[in-house]
Order: structure tokens, then sequence, then C-alpha cells
């Protein structure tokens, strides 16, 4: 990135000299690819930063004396922290359609399967099951999406902050999702308990290790250790544990096809989000000025929550001998959650 002009002394818009500030491109950062993309241009330097173009310093600053925008909200450092660019390059518009569909969707399965009296067909301990430990998990949604809220506030650019809202509002999205999909179905089943789910979450012993998990990554004082803590360890230890390896697997082999989708939609954003949680580590573990010292930062927080999540998935094993039906093992889904975590360590030669 060109440097300012240090002889420019007014504060004017297009004092400065940046990026294309010769041409008519009316542009202010260097493109990722060849060309901007739309996400680029109604993302990128969209905030004031005293680095780039604001030369009158900040226009806010906090009490303390603090910018707006500061970068040691986090332990970890970064040449150009303008340099990171989403993957799934959602912004505001195409996030709020992507949501309105998966939403859509999940209402027509779940109206659908209650005017075929699907949800009375499901075998009664898997009804109890999703009562108890599907009403708990959404608890674990809901942690998690609050976390990132806190943490979208202390990125250093919008693109990071972006990044960090979009999943936070997926992770709030499928706590409500579940919330409104149990209400629904235990409308036909009979004795069907609300209530089970939030006292499974508060007093079952099955659910504590994963409560400390996550009440831990949520009292993190740094924005980028809640990032990482959930997007490159809890969810391939934990999340996709029990999603995709008991719910999905699950549910079917005991009469229950509503579940899956409901639930699938969370796969998909997960998917969304560590691409984007790794583009941006990698970009930090491999800086030329501050990778190793970013590795070590990230060795920590991997030995830190990847024991606590390790923990929370042990914890959970009973859950799998539960149902009448046992098509997966525990051990099986475990191996494969580890083996998960282990390609998505290697993105970013990271190790246990």
């Amino acid at each position: 990135m060109p440097a300012l002009s240090s002889s420019v002394g007014s504060g004017a818009a297009g004092a400065a000299i940046f990026a294309d500030s010769d041409s008519r491109k009316y542009r202010y950062f260097e493109p990722k690819g060849q060309r901007a993309t739309h996400y680029e241009d109604v993302t990128v330097d969209v905030q004031p930063d005293p680095e780039r173009y604001l030369i009158q310093n900040w226009i806010i600053s906090f009490a303390n004396g603090k910018g707006a925008y500061v970068k040691d909200n986090t332990a970890a450092k970064s040449s150009n922290w303008h340099a990171f660019r989403a993957p799934d390059q959602e912004w505001e518009r195409t996030h709020y359609q992507r949501q309105s569909k998966i939403e859509t969707m999940v209402q027509s399965v779940i109206t659908n399967a209650r005017r075929a009296g699907a949800p009375k067909t499901f075998d009664k301990a898997w009804a109890k099951i999703l009562q108890a430990h599907l009403g708990a998990w959404k608890h674990v949604e809901f942690g998690l999406g609050t976390s990132l809220m806190q943490a979208q506030r202390y990125g250093y650019t919008q693109m990071i902050n972006n990044a960090t809202l979009t999943n936070s509002s997926y992770k709030l999205r499928l706590a409500q999702d579940i919330t409104l999909y149990l209400a629904e179905v235990g409308m036909d089943i009979a004795g069907w308990d609300d209530e089970l789910g939030k006292k499974t979450w508060l007093e079952d012993s099955i659910w504590q290790p994963a409560r400390e998990a996550i009440e831990t990554i949520m009292g993190a004082s740094d924005y980028l250790e809640q990032y990482f803590a959930i997007n490159i360890v809890f969810e391939p230890l934990v999340g996709e544990l029990f999603r995709s390896g008991f719910l999905m697997q699950v549910a079917a082999a005991n009469h229950d096809f509503v579940t899956p989708p409901v639930i699938s939609a969370a796969e998909a954003d997960y998917e969304r989000n560590l691409a984007n949680t790794i583009d941006l580590m990698y970009l930090l573990a491999n800086d030329n000025s501050y990778g190793d010292y970013n590795k070590k930062i990230f060795q920590g927080w991997l030995a830190k929550h990847g024991a606590l999540a390790d923990k929370a998935a042990q914890g959970l094993q009973p859950i799998w001998s539960m149902p009448h039906s046992k098509p997966v093992s525990f051990a099986d889904v475990q191996a494969q959650s580890q083996e998960r975590l282990g390609k998505i360590l290697g993105e970013l030669d990271l190790k246990r």
C-alpha cells in the first residue's frame, strides 16, 4: 500500500496519495485479485484509519486516549491487518439474502413435516433425546454466537469484523431455529417438555464440560482468541461431532427425517466460517514480520481450548448409547473429528 504524502496538511477527502489516486477509478485500496469485487468495494476501508488516509488522526477517541480501533485488542500482530478479505465475500445484502433463504427452508421443512404427522412417528427414546440434548445444544450455539458478537466489536478492520459478525449471526440463527423447531414439533408429541433442554444444559453432568468450554471462550478478552477457539478448535472437536456425527447420522434410523434438514444449514455455515478463519490465521501465521510470534500465540490458544474441547467431546459420549437404533459409534465419529482437526491445523502449520 503506497504511503501517505508527508507534505499533506489538510484533512480533506482526496488530500492524501493512495492506490489509484492518480486515476478515475476512485478506489482507495489494492484489490486481492486483478479486479475489485463488489464485496471489496463495500467493505474495504469503510472505517477510518490514521495509517490509511485519515491524516488528521482519529475522529473519535475513548476517554483513555485510544482511537475507535486499536491493534492491541489481540495478542496477535500483523504487518497489514487490511490484507484480509473473507473468502466467502459476505456483506450486508448477501448475508440477509442467505439467512432469509435458510429460514424459509427450515420453516417449510417443519410445516410440511407437521402436516404429514412426521413428529408422531419419532421413536420415543429419540423424542426424549431431542428434548433434552438438542434442547441443550441450542445453548451451545447461543453461547458461541454471543461470544462472536462481542468479538466483532474489537477487530481492527471492517473485513475482520464483518466475518466475525456474520459468524455470530449464523450461530444465533441456529439457536433460534432449534428453539422454534422443538416448540413446534413438541405440539404434536404427548408429554413434551420445553424446559428439559435448559435443565439438561444447567444440571446434567454430560453437558458440564461443554459449559466450561463455552464459558471459557466467552470469558476470553482477546477477540481473535475467541474466533480461533470457536472455528479452529471447538467446532471440529465438538460442534461437528454432535451435529453431523450424531444428529444427522442417527436421526433417520430413529424415524426422524425432520431434524437433519433443520440442522444441515449449520454445517454449510461452518464451512464458510472455517474458510474465513483459516484465511485470516494463515495470513497472520505467515506474516513476514510476526509469523513465528503469531504461531506461538496460536499454539497457546490451541493447547488451552483444545484440552477443554476434548473434555467436552468426551462428556457427550453417553448420548450415542441412548437411541434404540445406533448406526454410528462415538469412537468412529470422534476419530473423524480428530482427523478433521489435524487437517485444519496442517493448513496453519500448527501441531497438537
